[in-house]
């Protein structure tokens, strides 16, 4: 699957980098089963996806479930490839914030 591996988050709509990066350098990461994890300022989520295809499109869609500042948080997402190293995506709180991003293979 080509959205596997880690990706390095560089940019956020919604947040800077000063947050983002807080307490790690921001990813997300997508195994070859559809499962991964990823982590932002101090929000952690666990990710269950399958990739989507439509007419013209192929995107990574995905649910999530973990923390945002030791609280239960929860949410969606996608991403889709730019090119072979950048992603773009959007990472969707339940009833809440959402945030397009984007982000790098890590090498």
């Amino acid at each position: 699957m080509k959205y596997t591996g880690t990706w390095y988050i560089d940019e956020m709509e919604i947040w800077d980098d000063d947050y983002f990066n807080m307490e790690v350098r921001a990813y997300i990461t997508i195994g070859k089963s559809g499962t991964g994890e990823f982590q932002f300022g101090l929000v952690f989520g666990d990710i269950d996806g399958k990739i989507i295809r439509s007419d013209e499109t192929e995107r990574f869609e995905f649910t999530w479930s973990g923390s945002d500042e030791s609280d239960a948080a929860s949410g969606s997402g996608w991403i889709k490839l730019k090119d072979e190293q950048t992603i773009e995506g959007v990472i969707k709180f339940h009833m809440g914030d959402s945030s397009g991003f984007l982000a790098k293979r890590a090498e």
